[in-house]
């Protein structure tokens, strides 16, 4: 009896472990939320930021990720180590390359290794993997060559993803991506790659998970909640200043404007419009690396020209000016990769603006303030008219001319004369003119 009693233990404990065993073996199915991040240009601070958020919170949610993707690689930013959070997830994450005609290279290939399942749009473009990032110096940190093969293929067989016929040296269209085992589908849009992969199993860092992404169009299917996600305003200006050609622009414009307010007499739009350009170009010079040399001879030439303006002539500081500013051009972003480097077309078509704006319009738009001032140094003592209420300013008639005026003595009303008294920048300076005019005398009584 006794025996019986222990074999009958040993069935229900062998039983158990069966069941538990098959179990955890069986495929876990996701919640029926979906989470799309949107992955687009150069992979900055502002951009990795986004893409580690995105992925922590989809954990905590239990969604599927979809990343869709457009990026030439990543921008002085750890590209194995964005691979690797990829990697990682406990969540699935399918890397989508669209849509078309988008791009993934150097880092954006690396993710598409490095997800659970990779697709493409028709028409996009799939490589090369080298450079991983748009920095030149930044790759050295890198494997390059077979290692980095090695590491891609280690990631692909991890997941239990075919393993890549070729890793592309050029860009391949999405066909060959397809033909070589990069991706595992082509779909146009989202919402065909999620009707597409529905019921797929793929693996992630915690076991094996059935897909359940289809979006309901029959009733009596369970809805799935897509989300799609962009990051907010301030981050999307902070991502569009980071790359040399806006900096560049936003310099150059910056300090050109700043340039035309020191020819003015007060502080106005176009010095606030300067200061922010110029603060968003410092903002873009902390992510993107630059030459000091570069900037120095950037800024410097712009000083230059500046400087030839406020003493009102086009001589030897303007073209000195002009040379510095066209090496600094070229040198400032020097050390980043062709695919963003600033382009020569912009820098000659900039090179040539600054020296029409610099040796020409500023210095005539000086030259005609200054006359300006003269003309209206000249009408101090002179009588004119207001042709509007001056409270404290408004317009005033003199010498056959409507200008600017500004009361000394409280309101004016209209049709006022008034008496110059001085000068301030344009605006003329005036006071109410006392009547001198006799009284009329009154007309004698007549007599009786």
């Amino acid at each position: 009896m006794r025996r019986l009693s222990s074999f009958a233990l040993l069935f229900v404990v062998a039983i158990a472990l069966l069941t538990g065993t098959a179990t955890a073996q069986s495929p876990a199915e996701t919640s029926g939320s979906v989470v799309v991040l949107k992955v687009d240009g150069s992979i900055d601070r502002t951009w990795a930021g986004y893409l580690r958020d995105g992925l922590e919170q989809a954990e905590a949610e239990g969604s599927t990720v979809v990343i869709q993707l457009d990026t030439a690689g990543t921008l002085d930013e750890d590209a194995i180590a964005l691979a690797e959070r990829i990697h990682e997830a406990t969540v699935p994450v399918i890397v989508w390359v669209g849509p078309t005609p988008a791009k993934a290279r150097g880092a954006g290939l690396l993710f598409v290794y490095a997800a659970s399942l990779g697709a493409v749009a028709p028409g996009a473009g799939i490589g090369p993997l080298e450079p991983i990032d748009l920095v030149d110096a930044r790759n050295d940190a890198f494997p390059s060559g077979a290692a980095l093969e090695d590491l891609a293929t280690g990631w692909v067989q991890e997941r239990d993803r075919p393993t890549p016929l070729l890793f592309p040296i050029e860009p391949v269209p999405a066909q060959g991506a397809l033909d070589g085992n990069i991706v595992q589908l082509a779909a146009v849009s989202v919402t065909e790659l999620l009707d597409a992969v529905d019921g797929m199993t793929v693996r992630t860092a915690a076991g094996e998970v059935t897909l359940h992404t289809r979006i309901a169009q029959a009733e009596g299917e369970t809805p799935v909640d897509v989300r799609f996600t962009s990051p907010g305003p301030v981050d999307r200006v902070l991502h569009a200043a980071a790359s040399p050609a806006a900096i560049y622009v936003l310099v150059v414009f910056g300090l050109a404007a700043l340039a035309f307010e020191l020819t003015q007499p007060g502080f106005g739009f176009a010095g606030f419009a300067g200061l922010a350009m110029v603060g968003l170009g410092v903002y873009g010079l902390t992510v993107v690396p630059f030459s000091w040399l570069g900037s120095l001879l950037l800024v410097g030439g712009l000083a230059l020209m500046t400087a030839d303006v406020l003493v009102r002539r086009l001589g030897a500081l303007t073209f000195a000016g002009l040379a510095a500013f066209v090496a600094g051009s070229f040198l400032t972003f020097e050390g980043v990769s062709d695919l963003i480097r600033v382009s020569p077309w912009l820098i000659g078509s900039s090179t040539l603006a600054a020296f029409l704006y610099f040796g020409f319009g500023l210095t005539v738009a000086v030259q005609s303030r200054e006359r300006i001032t003269s003309t209206q140094k000249g009408l101090v003592g002179l009588v004119g008219e207001t042709r509007g209420d001056l409270d404290p300013e408004g317009p005033v008639f003199v010498k056959g001319t409507l200008w600017r005026g500004r009361s000394q003595a409280g309101a004016i009303a209209q049709g006022v004369r008034v008496r110059v008294r001085g000068v301030d920048g344009l605006i003329l300076r005036v006071e109410p003119e006392p009547d001198t005019r006799a009284e009329p005398s009154p007309e004698p009584l007549p007599r009786d």
